[in-house]
């Protein structure tokens, strides 16, 4: 009765609510407070619900507290343990880590190419620091360009004296050594090779059908008078007109053909190229001149620095009396079949014939040496263009620069046919592209009208540079290339440089000017 009077409440209400609340068992010590003295009829002091000791006592809680913290300090020297192992992996992560995963694929901008405008136009360009320069254009088909005062006079001597103190070889195009070797790679039948030689199909084969091959020379350069002699020499020409119909051709030993090429010795006039030539480093360590022309071709071109410092090294060419090259074109075809010589590195790709790519070739005059006497106006001509005896429209085959017998790729006969001649003169600076564009911003194919070659020294002594820029039509090839020759440069040790850069043998000379 007390209780519901304190509660203010009916026996049957406070009974209700007492019923509806959570039922705990009563622990130990609550009944043993009642077993001391606390009747029915004595107030109870105030306590909190009792609830199970093992949720409220302290040694519960501390017990629990160690755990926690053990568990988060083990979670935190995992994660650290986790940080610092991959933080020495991505700064050192070795050959086996570089292997696992293909990575994203390095990619390349659009290649800058000069717009031609139209015949003579004029640009101005600064170049240098201290002088201005002028482009001009001299031909729209082939894209070519002018630049005069390209280099000094100093710049032209200091560049002779280094090839001469670093010693200049003979050009030779498919040398004589390797002659058979290459003959052996042609695993066709007689009937087949027949065929390839038959560009016109008619079934049979013409002089000029004969010389378009010229790498079936051996590096010499064949003319019709050269062709008949070889057949007389091998009776494959019975009744000597200078045509060989099937049957002619299938009763001809190719072995003659090979014996006769080999007891040939060719004279210096007779090879596709007369002239000696060497290799100037223009890298890093390179003379400060050199350094100082690489910069200038760079601001030329407006190509990356990256194309142009990874691109080959100059060449510098002699053209003693005598001396020519044949027209030709500084690229080759891109065929799948074919690979760049500057990426065949990273290309991991077997293919059975390398070419040289070459988007642009910048080419500059040095001093000709005359004999006493000689008129400078004298000097010959070094021709650049295409020797194309075509009007506009047609369609460019080998053939066509071959027509009644004469070739007018031979710059030793015919160089005045030729559609365009530049002279070289001292330190003025001639480029072109080997290249069409894509469309994409990259290279395309080979130019057909990149076609040229250099004309017959008769007097003197005529020295040129070249200093091509190397790009592989493969924009994914040419980024790979990139981006392998900068991981190479971070490691470090110029093994890793391509073999035409390793040559520092004159990096330390000093020429007196």
């Amino acid at each position: 009765m007390a209780a519901a009077a304190v509660t203010g409440q009916r026996p049957e209400t406070a009974a209700a609510e007492e019923a509806s609340r959570p039922q705990w068992a009563p622990p130990d010590h609550c009944q043993a407070q009642a077993a001391a003295g606390l009747g029915d009829g004595e107030d109870a002091p105030v306590r909190p619900l009792c609830k199970p000791r093992g949720i409220c006592s302290r040694a519960y809680f501390l017990v629990l507290m160690v755990f926690v913290h053990l568990y988060l300090g083990n979670v935190l020297a995992l994660l650290l343990f986790v940080h610092y192992s991959n933080g020495d992996e991505s700064s050192d992560p070795g050959p086996q880590h570089r292997a696992q995963g293909p990575g994203p694929e390095p990619t390349l901008g659009p290649l800058t190419r000069l717009e031609g405008i139209k015949v003579g136009h004029e640009r101005k360009v600064q170049l240098v620091t201290d002088r201005d320069h002028f482009i001009r254009t001299l031909s729209l088909k082939p894209l070519l360009f002018e630049i005069p005062g390209f280099l000094t006079d100093e710049e032209c001597r200091l560049i002779i004296h280094l090839a001469q103190m670093k010693g200049l070889q003979r050009s030779q195009i498919l040398p004589t050594e390797e002659y058979e070797e290459a003959m052996s790679t042609m695993q066709v039948s007689q009937l087949d090779l027949f065929r390839l030689l038959d560009q016109n199909r008619d079934g049979h084969l013409q002089l000029r059908e004969v010389l378009a091959q010229t790498r079936l020379g051996n590096g010499w350069w064949m003319t019709p008078e050269s062709i008949q002699e070889m057949y007389a020499a091998i009776k494959a020409d019975p009744d000597g007109d200078g045509v060989l119909s099937l049957q002619e051709f299938s009763n001809m030993d190719l072995r003659d053909f090979h014996k006769y090429m080999r007891s040939h010795k060719a004279e210096s006039s007779e090879l596709v190229r007369n002239s000696h030539h060497t290799w100037l480093y223009q890298g890093e360590g390179a003379h400060h001149i050199m350094r100082a022309i690489r910069q200038r071709v760079l601001r030329l071109t407006r190509l990356s620095p990256e194309i142009v410092e990874l691109s080959e090294p100059l060449q510098v060419v002699r053209y003693g009396e005598g001396g020519h090259y044949h027209a030709h074109v500084d690229s080759g075809p891109v065929y799948p079949e074919t690979i760049c010589s500057h990426t065949k590195l990273v290309a991991n790709e077997s293919v059975p014939f390398e070419t040289s790519c070459r988007q642009v070739s910048p080419n500059w005059g040095l001093p000709s040496i005359l004999r006493p006497g000689t008129p400078m106006t004298q000097a010959q001509p070094c021709t650049v263009g295409v020797p194309l005896g075509m009007g506009p429209g047609d369609h460019w085959v080998i053939p066509s620069l071959i027509q009644d017998d004469v070739d007018l790729r031979d710059t030793r006969r015919h160089c005045d046919k030729g559609n365009l001649r530049v002279k070289p003169q001292q330190g003025t600076a001639v480029f072109w592209y080997n290249y069409l564009p894509d469309g994409q911003g990259w290279v395309g194919d080979v130019d057909d009208y990149s076609l040229h070659g250099g004309c017959l020294v008769t007097r003197g002594t005529k020295w040129i540079a070249n200093n091509w820029i190397n790009v592989d039509p493969s924009r994914a090839r040419q980024a790979l290339f990139q981006q392998e020759m900068a991981r190479l440069a971070r490691e470090g040790g110029t093994d890793s440089q391509p073999e035409w850069a390793l040559d520092r043998a004159y990096r330390d000379a000093r020429v007196e000017l």
